[in-house]
């Protein structure tokens, strides 16, 4: 198989870490005989640097023309902390999901049984928990109009809108999830209160009962179920009893908490994936932001990048073998300890980004 990818490091830790999942995907391409072509180009802060835009033209052209996109971080401190920036390296983000209509966000969390150990929370909370938040990434407060300030500058507005057409189509996609995962879906929203809240509650009914109320879940041969929650009460659900839950589903802004939120289960936000997907060209990202302090330090954790190739490739590319055994190789490097310092046992070894990349890389073969 042969595939072209976009490889966009953006700034931080984002050059490092994906330098170590490239890395793996050239191992893979060689164990299993396909060809991966790297095309790379720059994103956010760096790219503002280099031509004054965070998502230049250029960049969008190679994306597509790819068969995916790799994708870093991005965040800079100068822009962080300069309030009357007018670019912004997350602007080049927005930008970037919205022309290649990536409007579902799939971020799988799964702790590693080895790992239990280093979430906050009690391992009996956490044993055994697998869910997907499955989170509309187009729509919502951060891409509503209007949006801005008064003349003054003393008050600031942003608006949040959905059509009930972005609702279905993220919708659909949760359903098939969880038709060949546990058979649940939990639609978290705020209905008591928002009006937009109350329509997604009323579109996601209609299609449940129209569509899926009757779809078997594969594994469980049970037929599919829909429950609801407010975002309050998922929140506290989320680290109380996390294995409850199976397919989340939710709005923009809701979803990029309660998914970070969501990072303490696995005791490592260095640890999680993330696809970015729509109609065409899919997005893989780790779901952590660009951590600046760690920069050039060696000391970033790779894993959540190398999980994400692994989403890549069975996802975009239905390579279910290779990305099985991207999978697998991170396993064997936890359960090791080879690990970076934010996982690693205090009075043992630390190892650096590259060297967890090397052995993640020996042991794919």
């Amino acid at each position: 198989m042969e595939k072209r990818i976009a490889v966009l490091p953006g700034d931080g830790i984002g050059p490092e870490v994906i330098g170590e999942a490239v890395k793996v995907l050239r191992r893979v391409a060689e164990v299993y005989g396909h060809k991966f072509e790297f095309v790379y180009a720059p994103v956010g802060g760096c790219a503002i640097d280099e031509c004054g835009e965070p998502y230049p033209e250029s960049t969008h052209q190679v994306c597509c023309s790819s068969d995916a996109v790799l994708f870093g971080s991005i965040g800079d401190p100068k822009y962080d902390n300069n309030p009357a920036a007018k670019v912004r390296p997350e602007q080049g983000l927005l930008k970037m999901r919205k022309s290649l209509g990536l409007y579902a966000n799939l971020r799988p969390v799964e702790p590693f049984d080895t790992l239990l150990d280093k979430s906050p929370l009690k391992e009996e909370r956490i044993k055994g928990a697998s869910l997907m938040i499955v989170r509309e990434l187009t729509g919502g407060l951060y891409f509503g109009e209007p949006r801005g300030r008064s003349e003054k500058g003393d008050v600031a507005f942003d608006t949040c809108v959905y059509s009930k057409s972005e609702i279905e189509r993220i919708a659909r996609k949760a359903f098939e999830l969880a038709i060949i995962r546990k058979g649940r879906v939990t639609l978290v929203d705020k209905a008591n209160v928002l009006a937009t809240s109350r329509l997604w509650r009323e579109t996601v009914t209609q299609m449940y009962e129209n569509e899926y109320k009757e779809k078997v879940c594969k594994a469980t041969g049970e037929k599919l179920k829909l429950d609801f929650l407010f975002v309050d009460n998922a929140a506290m659900q989320l680290v109380t009893a996390p294995a409850s839950f199976d397919v989340v589903l939710t709005e923009n802004l809701f979803g990029d908490i309660l998914s970070d939120q969501a990072s303490v289960i696995t005791g490592s936000i260095g640890l999680l994936p993330s696809a970015s997907i729509g109609d065409g060209v899919g997005l893989y990202e780790p779901i952590h932001g660009s951590f600046p302090q760690a920069k050039g330090k060696n000391i970033a954790n790779p894993v959540a990048t190398i999980l994400s190739a692994a989403m890549m490739l069975e996802i975009s590319f239905g390579l279910l073998e290779e990305a099985e055994a991207i999978r697998r190789a991170c396993k064997e490097a936890v359960g090791k300890k080879v690990v970076t310092p934010d996982i690693a046992v205090a009075g043992e070894n630390n190892y650096g980004t590259t060297e967890v990349g090397d052995f993640i890389t020996g042991m794919i073969y």
